[in-house]
């Protein structure tokens, strides 16, 4: 059965595909440079986008979400290649969370489908002013145990599964101080985080069809809560973009550059909080 709705025309628009490309290739190039999925910048700007273009305003915010998510699979794919190469990648690590993270990141899109848009717009802020604050410092946790047994990784892949999928990150805000706190230095972390970010992105995409597919009044353009234009655009433009900001992280210092973005991220924070 299709999506229920089809009230508004598939918006294919010269602007609408200008402003997405220059989305994509932003978030993407932060997602390889930071360890970031790009949610944080992808959602408030797709938020702005999808109301500008009178979408109903109850779904918007998790149209966002579900389409941010779709793109980090991409994203991610793109970014830990190049982290790979390098050999930054643990992938024991991703082997032992990706379980938890899996089932987390399902269950985070029902918690988040069920809320009303207002409530989860609030969670978005504090997690944008979370994340923000994290850069401007440049917290570093202090390497002070190792890893957990079996049982303390899937309950730690629960938690990034499930915050993520509820404002459509690739988990990097938890995972990466996570792992630098149990002995992982900060370059392996930061890629293990990128290829942590196609598990979360992949069962949290499936969580928001599943919960969006029947809903009224969507979009032509919506599977479920995925909005297909923009995540055809921003995936694409953002897999251009990814490898290059993997390069670049391996060769410069980015403490600076995460200061500056941390004060984006509270003007971002401000306009979820204003509307």
């Amino acid at each position: 059965m299709a999506p229920a709705g089809t009230l508004f025309p598939v918006d294919f628009s010269l602007d609408l595909v200008l402003e997405l490309a220059l989305l994509g290739l932003g978030t993407g190039f932060l997602a390889g440079l930071l360890g970031l999925g790009g949610g944080m910048l992808m959602v408030p700007i797709l938020t702005i986008i999808l109301t500008a273009r009178a979408y109903p305003p109850q779904y918007v915010i998790k149209m966002a979400v579900a389409t941010s998510l779709a793109t980090i699979c991409f994203t991610s794919l793109a970014s830990v290649r190049a982290h790979h190469r390098r050999g930054a990648v643990r992938w024991d690590v991703v082997r032992s969370l990706a379980p938890g993270i899996l089932l987390g990141a399902f269950l985070g899109s029902q918690v988040a489908s069920a809320m009303p848009a207002h409530i989860l717009g609030y969670c978005f802020a504090v997690f944008v002013v979370f994340t923000a604050t994290q850069l401007f410092i440049n917290r570093k946790p202090k390497p002070s145990r190792v890893l957990p047994g079996r049982a303390g990784l899937f309950g730690v892949g629960n938690l990034i599964g499930v915050l993520s999928s509820l404002v459509g990150a690739g988990g990097a805000f938890i995972s990466v101080p996570f792992m630098t706190w149990c002995n992982i230095a900060i370059h392996n972390a930061v890629a293990t985080s990128a290829a942590l970010g196609f598990p979360i992105a992949f069962a949290g995409t499936i969580g928001y069809l599943v919960a969006g597919w029947s809903l009224p009044q969507m979009p032509a353009g919506a599977l479920g809560y995925l909005y297909w234009p923009g995540f055809l655009v921003l995936s694409a433009a953002s897999m251009l973009t990814a490898p290059v900001g993997a390069r670049v992280a391996h060769s410069m210092e980015v403490a600076p550059l995460k200061r500056v973005f941390a004060f984006v991220l509270y003007a971002l924070a401000a306009y979820f909080i204003v509307r």
